[in-house]
C-alpha cells in the first residue's frame, strides 16, 4: 500500500509492532471460526442425537475459546496503538522540524491555518489508519478467506452457488474507493481553508472590531463553512448510495443460501447443523464485505493526509549549508559587511533590490531610507540570508554568507523588527528568549537600556508578569521596547533596526536612541527608519526607490541636496520650520517686540541654516522641538 510504502521510514524501528498486531488479528479471526462449528456441532452430535451429557465440554470449549479470542484482540489493540502513537510521534517532530527549517520562500504563502490542520486532523487520520486501520483492512481479506475455506469443506456446491454475488460486492467496494478518494480531499481542503479563516479571524481580532467588519467576517466564514457542508454532502450522498446496494447483494447470498440449502436438507445432501453453520460462515464473509466501505473509506482519509503531511516533509529547502561552510564564532567576528552589487527578485516578479553597494565597516550606522516596496527590508533579509542573492555577493570580514553556516550567521546578528512578536510566556522569558543561560541583572540592564525597566516594574509580577498571546495586553510601544531588550541582550556584531522606534512617542524615541548610542559603539548597526531624527547620526544614509539607491552619504550632506531626502526632512519638521519662518517674517517687519525679535532670530538661524549648512545638534536633541511633527507622513508611501 502506498500509506505504508511512503510512511516505512517513521515506523521502521517498531514494524514489528505491525506484525504483530496483525499476526494478533488473524489469530482472533481463526478463532472465530471455531464458533460455527460448535454449533453444527450442537444440533447434529448433540441435539439430534440427544447426547446431553456432552453440553458442559462444548461449554468449557466455547468459554476457553472467548477468552482466548478476548486476549488475541487486546493484544492487536496494544501492537497497533503502540504502532499508531509511535508513528504520529514520529511524523509530529518531524513536520515541526522541518516547518523550522524551511525557507522564508515557503512562509511567504503558507497559511497557518492550513497547517495546523496537517498536524493534527490529518496527523490523526494517519495514525489510526497505521494503528489499527490497515489491520483491519487485511482482516477483511482474511475472514473472507478463512470462511469460504470452511464453507468449502462443509459443500461446495452450496459455496459456489451462495457467494455468487460476492464478485459484485468487490466492484461496487473499488468503485466506491474510486469515488470517495478525490471527495475526501476536496473535504480535507476545504476543512484546511475553514480553520485558516477562524486563525486569521481570532489573529486579527481587534482589526475587525476597530473596523466594525463583524458583519463581513461571518459571511466570509460562511461561505466556507457552505463549502465545507456541500462537500460533506456530497459523501454522504456517495455513502447513502452504497449501503443499498451492498446490502441488496448481501441480502441476494443470504435468499440464495436459504433457498439452495433448504432444498439440500430436505434431499438429505446435508445436515440441518451444516445448514445453520453456513448461515453463520456467510455472514462471516458478507459482514467484512458489508464494511469495506468503511475501512476504504478510512485508507481514502489517511491517503489524502498521507499527501497532505508528506507535501511538507518533501518541501526543498531554498537556503541551505554547503558542505564546506565554515563555522563562525562571535568572539572572531568584526563586523565589516560588504553588499558588492546584489541584485534579487521574489521569484518571478521584478527585481526588489537592483545593483546593491554597501561597504559597512566595523562598527558603523549604516540607514535606510525609503516608502514601501522600495527595498529596505530586502536588503537586511538577504544580509540574514532569508533568500540567497541572484546577481552580485554578500561579505561578512571577507567570507561571503554563502560560506558560513546559517546557524552561525543568524546567531551572530541581532534584529528588531517593526512588527514585534511576544511568546505567551514571562516578560524575562521573552527579552532571554535569544540566550540559553543569562543572569537576572544582564536582563535589568539591557531592559533599562531599552526603557522598558519601569513599565515592567509596574507590572502585577514584575519580569515573571506573563504576557498574552503574541503580547496581547502591552501597548505597541511596550512590546517594541522589549524586542529592542531582547535583541541588546544578545550582544550582536551585528544589530539591525528594522523601523524599531515607530511605535513610540518621540519623547521615548530620543531616551531609546540615547541609550542606542551606547549599545551601538563597536557594533555594526543598519538601521530603517522613516523618522529623519532616527538615522541623522548614521555614518552613510541610503535612500532607496523601487530597489536602487538614488541618494547615499551623511545627513549633513543630503539635506543640503534636492532630492527626496530633503523632501522628507522638509516635510516632517514642516510645521516647525514655518513657525519659525513666519517669526523671522514678522522680526523683518518690525512687528515683534525687541525680545520676540531676538528668540526669534535664535530659533529661526539653525533650521534654516540646517537646510542650507546642515542641521545642528542641539536642534534636535531636545524632543520637545519636535512635538509638533508627531505625526509624520512617511515619504513615498
Amino acid at each position: 500500500m502506498d500509506v505504508l510504502r511512503q510512511l516505512q521510514d517513521f515506523y521502521r524501528e517498531r514494524k514489528s509492532y505491525l506484525y504483530l498486531s496483525i499476526l494478533c488479528l488473524a489469530t482472533a479471526t481463526a478463532l472465530g471460526l471455531v464458533y460455527p462449528n460448535l454449533l453444527r456441532y450442537l444440533i447434529d452430535d448433540i441435539i439430534r442425537l440427544r447426547q446431553f451429557d456432552q453440553v458442559p465440554m462444548l461449554v468449557v470449549a466455547l468459554f476457553g475459546v472467548t477468552i482466548l479470542k478476548a486476549l488475541m484482540q487486546f493484544l492487536h489493540g496494544f501492537f497497533g496503538g503502540r504502532l499508531g502513537n509511535y508513528l504520529a510521534y514520529r511524523l509530529r517532530n518531524a513536520c515541526y522540524e522541518k516547518l523550522q527549517f524551511l525557507s522564508f520562500r515557503y512562509y511567504d504563502t503558507a497559511k497557518t491555518g492550513d497547517l495546523m490542520s496537517r498536524l493534527t486532523g490529518d496527523l490523526e487520520a494517519i495514525r489510526n489508519f497505521i494503528g489499527f486501520g490497515f489491520a483491519q483492512l487485511l482482516n477483511v481479506f482474511l475472514m473472507v478467506i478463512f470462511g469460504a475455506a470452511v464453507m468449502f469443506s462443509l459443500n461446495w456446491q452450496l459455496t459456489l452457488v451462495t457467494l455468487i454475488s460476492i464478485p459484485f460486492l468487490v466492484y461496487v467496494a473499488l468503485r466506491f474507493e474510486s469515488r470517495i478518494h478525490p471527495a475526501f480531499q476536496e473535504m480535507r481542503l476545504a476543512l484546511s481553508s475553514l480553520t485558516t479563516a477562524v486563525q486569521e479571524n481570532i489573529t486579527g481580532v481587534r482589526t475587525v472590531k476597530a473596523f466594525a467588519r463583524e458583519p463581513h467576517e461571518v459571511d466570509k466564514f460562511s461561505i466556507r463553512n457552505e463549502r465545507y457542508r456541500t462537500n460533506q454532502i456530497f459523501t454522504s450522498t456517495l455513502w447513502s448510495r452504497y449501503f443499498p446496494v451492498m446490502e441488496l447483494l448481501a441480502s441476494v447470498c443470504i435468499v440464495i443460501l436459504l433457498g439452495f440449502g433448504g432444498t439440500l436438507v430436505i434431499r438429505g445432501s446435508m445436515t440441518l447443523g451444516e445448514l445453520v453453520a453456513f448461515f453463520t460462515l456467510i455472514w462471516y464473509i458478507i459482514g467484512p464485505m458489508w464494511g469495506l466501505g468503511f475501512h476504504i473509506n478510512n485508507y481514502t482519509q489517511s491517503k489524502a493526509s498521507t499527501e497532505r503531511v508528506l507535501e511538507i516533509l518533501n518541501q526543498p529547502i531554498d537556503v541551505t549549508d554547503h558542505e564546506n561552510a565554515r563555522p563562525l564564532h562571535p568572539g572572531d567576528m568584526k563586523g565589516h559587511v560588504q553588499f558588492d552589487h546584489v541584485t534579487f527578485a521574489y521569484g518571478n516578479k521584478m527585481a526588489a533590490v537592483v545593483d546593491i553597494n554597501i561597504d559597512a565597516p566595523p562598527g558603523s550606522v549604516i540607514g535606510l531610507l525609503g516608502g514601501t516596496g522600495s527595498g529596505k527590508s530586502t536588503i537586511i533579509q538577504l544580509m540574514m540570508r532569508a533568500y540567497n542573492v541572484n546577481e552580485g555577493s554578500i561579505r561578512i570580514d571577507g567570507t561571503d554568507i554563502r560560506d558560513i553556516r546559517i546557524g552561525d550567521l543568524r546567531a551572530s546578528i541581532a534584529s528588531v523588527f517593526q512588527e514585534t512578536f511576544l511568546f505567551s510566556s514571562t516578560i524575562k522569558n521573552n527579552i532571554a528568549y535569544g540566550i540559553n543561560e543569562v543572569s537576572m541583572e544582564e536582563i535589568v540592564r539591557v531592559a533599562k537600556l531599552a526603557k522598558a525597566h519601569e513599565f515592567i516594574m509596574e507590572m502585577p509580577n514584575g519580569y515573571d508578569t506573563i504576557v498574552g498571546e503574541r503580547g496581547l495586553g502591552l501597548s505597541g510601544g511596550q512590546k517594541q521596547r522589549l524586542a529592542i531588550a531582547r535583541a541588546l541582550l544578545k550582544d550582536p556584531k551585528i544589530l539591525i533596526l528594522d523601523d524599531a522606534t515607530s511605535a513610540v512617542d518621540m519623547e521615548t524615541e530620543h531616551e531609546i536612541q540615547s541609550g542606542f548610542q551606547e549599545v551601538m559603539r563597536g557594533r555594526t548597526t543598519f538601521i530603517i527608519a522613516h523618522r529623519i531624527s532616527s538615522l541623522r547620526h548614521a555614518d552613510e544614509i541610503l535612500v532607496l526607490q523601487e530597489g536602487r539607491v538614488i541618494q547615499r552619504g551623511k545627513h549633513e550632506d543630503l539635506i543640503k541636496v534636492e532630492g527626496p531626502y530633503q523632501d522628507t526632512y522638509r516635510v516632517q519638521y514642516a510645521d516647525h520650520i514655518q513657525r519659525v519662518e513666519e517669526q523671522q517674517r514678522l522680526a523683518d517687519a518690525g512687528q515683534s517686540t525687541v525680545d520676540t525679535a531676538s528668540q526669534t532670530s535664535n530659533e529661526a538661524d539653525e533650521p534654516m541654516e540646517a537646510l542650507r549648512d546642515g542641521e545642528k545638534d542641539d536642534v534636535w536633541d531636545n524632543p520637545s522641538d519636535t512635538a509638533g511633527s508627531r505625526e509624520q507622513v512617511r515619504p513615498h508611501e
